[in-house]
């Protein structure tokens, strides 16, 4: 090993190669500083105009971050001689090759941009996409995040979300809750009907307008199948879709009314 020419090295280039490492480094921490104060401070200033949710708002924060995080990545390579032409050459030259090893991944970029201009749902909406039921906690530029009623966090890709049926129980004020309950075939059905309905009318936060609705759905061998149909607002539904089933067996599990035998709530014990 030729230790003079290693020394020879070190003494006319090694101090330049070091000061390009710690220019770089200093050029990174203060870049990468500078990107999460510029992110935060465009949060706070969307949050304050009042003109744009947390949706939009999100999805432009991350739009923000990855082009300041590209032009630092351009700006490091700068500093050890690799100019941004020759880079934007090579990436131009390796296009086809990222552009069909990512087509996916664009499809699901392009895809969030649509949703954005489309606007189906936003931050804080009860939904189902692509057979995900939850609340959206993020808009992404691939996907969104979807928090489950198990608590789970899901992520479902934006081309996938926008290619599926999206329902939206968040859209509307209020919301039907839709129950069954099954009479016995002699018990007087427009008595019983009679009987939900006040039940149902007096469950808390059940809507007066559009009124619950009573009525025969089907008929069975036991007799009668009753679907029970209130409204309530989206923040109050499963309060009442529990509450009115509660108020259905009440009503149904006296001596005058007694559920059929065999029916779920047959098996609970009489008041």
């Amino acid at each position: 090993m030729d230790f003079d020419a290693i020394w020879a090295y070190l003494s006319t280039q090694g101090m330049d190669f070091g000061l390009k490492i710690l220019g770089a480094l200093a050029v990174w921490l203060i870049g990468r500083w500078f990107i999460g104060l510029a992110s935060r401070l465009m949060g706070v200033g969307l949050a304050r105009s009042g003109r744009i949710d947390a949706t939009l708002s999100n999805y432009l924060r991350s739009i923000l971050s990855v082009a300041l995080n590209i032009l630092l990545v351009l700006a490091v390579l700068d500093i050890f001689g690799v100019k941004t032409t020759s880079f934007a050459a090579l990436l131009a030259g390796a296009g086809l090759a990222i552009g069909t090893a990512w087509g996916g991944l664009l499809t699901h970029f392009a895809a969030g941009v649509f949703l954005q201009v489309l606007r189906p749902y936003k931050v804080g909406d009860h939904v189902k996409l692509a057979g995900v039921d939850g609340i959206v906690r993020e808009l992404g530029l691939f996907g969104t995040t979807v928090v489950t009623e198990d608590n789970a966090s899901a992520l479902v890709g934006n081309n996938k979300v926008l290619s599926d049926t999206i329902l939206n129980f968040s859209s509307l004020a209020s919301r039907r809750v839709d129950c069954t309950a099954k009479i016995e075939k002699d018990v007087d059905v427009n008595q019983a009907i009679a009987r939900i309905k006040t039940a149902v009318a007096a469950v808390p936060n059940v809507l007066p307008e559009p009124a619950p609705i009573v009525e025969i759905l089907q008929f069975t061998a036991e007799g009668p199948l009753l679907c029970v149909r209130p409204s309530a607002d989206n923040k109050h539904y499963w309060q009442v879709y529990f509450d009115t089933h509660r108020a259905v067996v009440a009503a149904l599990n006296g001596k005058a009314y007694p559920v059929p035998e065999g029916d779920l709530a047959g098996k609970l014990p009489p008041p």
